[in-house]
């Protein structure tokens, strides 16, 4: 499945047939392929994606060879989209806006904001304990063990601890709207990631 990685903006409405809809507005950045893996060569075949533009001493030297020896300058993010067939592809071919269509349903991958140390009631939306005065158990877990058997804390046990931060895919998003002039990608719905946050867009059905 081919895609991009693109720029959240943030969200907005979109009047379509009298109707207002939530969509998010991406900023696609254009990518250059770098690399074309076959089943062959590498056990699979999968097609290597470089995306926004870096400077020479921020790369590990085998990766600015390859980029040396391609003949580009050197990418700050690689991406690899595993497809069936690559005979249609070519190292150095540009990948742009224009691989989606208005109406086309997406998979979008991001990382959600980190929420840091967070306590039961936020991370696992428990209900607390009642907030009168002298209660003492407002926000708190409540027990977490058993007695003498087993006698400790069971894995998987919902607890306070670090919260957000992680990496989630929203399937099947529905392409509202498609710049390729401004390079601009508007899908139905929420994103995960904060604005400025980057996200891949992965077509589906390739």
């Amino acid at each position: 499945m081919l895609g991009l990685i693109a720029k959240k903006l943030g969200m907005m409405q979109l009047y379509i047939e009298d109707k207002a809809i939530p969509v998010t507005v991406l900023e696609a950045t254009d990518g250059i392929i770098t690399q074309i893996k076959t089943k062959e060569k590498d056990g699979y075949s999968a097609v290597q994606v470089g995306f926004i533009d870096t400077k020479d001493k921020r790369v590990n030297k085998p990766m600015l060879g390859q980029f040396k020896k391609i003949g580009i300058s050197p990418k700050k993010v690689l991406k690899e989209f595993r497809l069936e067939d690559v005979s249609k592809f070519e190292v150095k071919q540009t990948v742009s806006v224009d691989i989606f269509e208005k109406g086309e349903v997406v998979d979008v991958v991001g990382r959600t904001k980190g929420r840091g140390f967070s306590g039961v009631m936020r991370r696992h939306n428990f209900s607390g304990g009642p907030d009168s005065h002298g209660s003492m158990f407002n926000r708190r877990p409540g027990s977490i063990g058993q007695c003498e058997y087993p006698g400790r804390v069971v894995k998987g046990r919902k607890m306070p601890g670090h919260c957000g931060d992680d990496k989630v895919t929203v399937k099947n998003l529905q392409i509202v709207l498609v710049d390729p002039e401004k390079k601009l990608i508007a899908v139905k719905g929420a994103v995960p990631g904060s604005k400025g946050s980057y996200v891949n867009i992965i077509k589906k059905g390739n």
